[in-house]
């Protein structure tokens, strides 16, 4: 009776200590996340103010203020550093999870434990040389500001630090020791045993390319590590087992593609999408495009793939456009008897459709890391996103040439007219951001805060149904988002100058230059690999990795760079949007709370349209240089 009522004792405390850890665990993540989220939140407020005032004191006040760019870019590591903390703390670096869903649960629990680990592992391993990093930036001033560089690198080790603390309290969360436990183990054994093959590691020359690049990249992708982890531990294992490079090259390269300046437009567009969402702006146009085609067969269908062109052209985020447009639109259209699987597919085939339309992320990238003009770029992407509408709109007809129309009225004059008026100062917003680019007023990365101050005065003047309090959540969302994004590119950067560093480039340039059939064939091979790459990688992470290495090949076939760009893209765009792997299409049955296997058969016939679409522009470099 005795051992009973020990043990009954025994196991009562066992309960109660593990409630008490994992009650700890979540009082010790709201602390940090609240702290962490008003300073990231504050540094998106403060990078607005200061790119918006640089603007105003240059162009109208024509006394230009030297000290903006400067101090934006201070920031705006910062930003990016505390950003990838609070996406890492929401589980919002971005993963692969395809194969990891298909797992029984406690697999699934495992494998998510296995990702935080690895992530830890990581963030161990770079911190020392963030920290090193820092101080050797102490003895560099900044020119305009006089400040010690060591204010802007000491964001990385911070940044490091905090996600390190992060993912000490998720796996406290966990409450299951023995599952923490074996997870930490199984990557402690395997980090061990590459230690443990370092010599011979040393002497198989490009092979571990193969081994780093391919094999551990893949490996650590398919089981849902972050991708941005999954790139810094292959980079990190390749110079510190099979090179003599000090470690401190990664951080320095980390730092170069995660404060690009113009990447600071990333999270200011994104920020700004979900504005035009919050004030309603987006929901008027969708109205006005409905008062026009809602009474023709497929009319709102036609009306969703003309607004998800005109929304991508102001906020350059995919989820918060599909999040705009499918709220207002898939509740008339399932009345009007349309099947929930295909209006996801459409969903998800217009944004695969939209990705060359500016202000795209993806076009902003491949500015920032392959020196293309993004005023260029912007204009480029007009014309193929189009076309590739035209060709979705010849699925919709034959779709819907049929459709009872029967109990649908047709709005009268007088509602148009109603309609258009509200919704012409959002319907203007893509060509004031265009307008102010092209004509010198702002920059690629400055126009971004003249959209989000247009988006507040149009929300508080003619939207009254603006939610302002919805301010703060959306900074932090916009903060989760951004760092997310940035440490994908920053790790990806590293990626990319090993690849370099070890000759891989020139490798690849001899390999697509010595193909069969010259720039036909070179832009064919890149479709194939860049929808492939889009599905497993998504359209950042692909094009920080090899647009660097493929656009100069793409120079010297004679390929105009513009054109290239919108030929990758939209490549990326179709692997990005089509199951079974893509992600985007994942987000849009998420966003239409439809469940995925409903739409993989209607999808098909758009994923075809797309395919048609790509090849057209791919053939007539017209489309995208034609109004440059």
């Amino acid at each position: 009776m005795n051992t009973i009522a020990h043990s009954f004792a025994a196991g009562i405390g066992h309960a109660g200590a593990k409630k008490s850890r994992v009650h700890f665990a979540r009082m010790a993540d709201s602390l940090f996340a609240s702290a962490v989220e008003v300073v990231a939140a504050t540094l998106i407020v403060a990078e607005i103010c200061i790119l918006f005032a640089g603007v105003v004191s240059r162009y109208i006040l024509h006394t230009p203020l030297v000290w903006t760019d400067e101090a934006a870019s201070i920031l705006f590591l910062w930003l990016a550093s505390l950003g990838a903390v609070v996406a890492f703390r929401r589980g919002e670096h971005m993963r692969m999870t395809a194969l990891v869903a298909k797992v029984g649960p406690r697999a699934q629990a495992f494998l998510d434990t296995v990702a935080v680990a690895a992530a830890l592992a990581f963030l161990v391993f770079i911190l020392g040389p963030a920290y090193e990093y820092a101080a050797e930036e102490a003895y560099v001033t900044t020119p305009a500001l006089e400040l010690s560089n060591a204010w802007r690198a000491s964001a990385l080790p911070v940044g490091l630090a905090l996600m390190v603390i992060m993912g000490i309290i998720r796996l406290l969360r966990v409450g299951d020791w023995r599952l923490v436990a074996f997870a930490l183990g199984t990557v402690a054994a395997i980090c061990g045993t590459f230690y443990a093959l370092g010599p011979v590691l040393g002497d198989l020359g490009n092979v571990n390319l193969l081994i780093f690049f391919v094999g551990v990249t893949a490996a650590t992708v398919l089981i849902g590590v972050p991708i941005a982890v999954a790139f810094g531990l292959a980079t990190f294992g390749f110079l510190s087992l099979t090179t003599h490079m000090p470690l401190m090259v990664l951080v320095s390269r980390m730092d170069e593609g995660m404060s690009h300046l113009i990447l600071l437009s990333v999270p200011l567009f994104v920020f700004l999408g979900l504005l035009i969402e919050m004030t309603g702006m987006a929901r008027a146009m969708v109205a006005f495009l409905a008062s026009l085609l809602g009474h023709v067969r497929g009319g709102l269908s036609y009306v969703l793939l003309g607004a998800m062109y005109l929304v991508s052209g102001i906020s350059g985020s995919k989820v918060a456009d599909m999040a705009a447009v499918a709220p207002v639109l898939f509740p008339e259209m399932k009345e009007r008897g349309a099947k929930p699987g295909d209006l996801v597919a459409l969903l998800s085939a217009t944004g695969a459709q939209t990705e060359t339309i500016p202000p795209s992320l993806v076009l902003i990238t491949i500015g920032s890391v392959t020196g293309v003009s993004i005023s260029a770029l912007f204009t480029g992407g007009l014309l193929p996103g189009f076309v590739l509408g035209v060709t979705l709109c010849s699925v919709v007809w034959l779709r819907y040439r049929k459709e009872d129309l029967s109990k649908v009225r047709k709005a009268s004059g007088t509602e148009i007219r109603r309609a258009f008026l509200l919704a012409l100062p959002a319907m203007a917003l893509p060509f004031v951001i265009r307008a102010a680019v092209v004509e010198g007023i702002a920059t690629a990365t400055e126009v971004s805060t003249l959209g989000i101050a247009y988006a507040f005065i149009a929300g508080l003047l003619l939207y009254r149904g603006a939610q302002w309090r919805r301010l703060f959540p959306m900074l932090v969302e916009t903060a989760a988002l951004s760092g997310a994004i940035l440490l994908i590119i920053g790790t990806a950067t590293g990626m990319a100058w090993s690849l370099t560093q070890s000759g891989f480039s020139n490798s690849l340039a001899s390999t697509m230059a010595s193909l069969p059939g010259g720039a036909p064939m070179f832009l064919a091979v890149s479709i194939v690999a860049f929808i492939i790459l889009g599905s497993v990688l998504e359209g950042i992470p692909a094009i920080v990795l090899f647009g660097p290495l493929l656009f100069p090949i793409a120079r010297s076939m004679g390929v105009h760079e513009v054109h290239y760009a919108m030929v990758v893209v939209l490549a990326m765009g179709v692997g990005l949007f089509a199951p079974p792997f893509g992600v985007g299409y994942y987000a849009a049955c998420a966003i239409g709370k439809v469940r995925p296997e409903e739409g993989v058969r209607p999808i098909l016939g758009y994923v075809l349209a797309l395919l048609v679409g790509l090849i057209i522009v791919a053939a007539v470099p017209w489309l995208a240089t034609g109004l440059l």
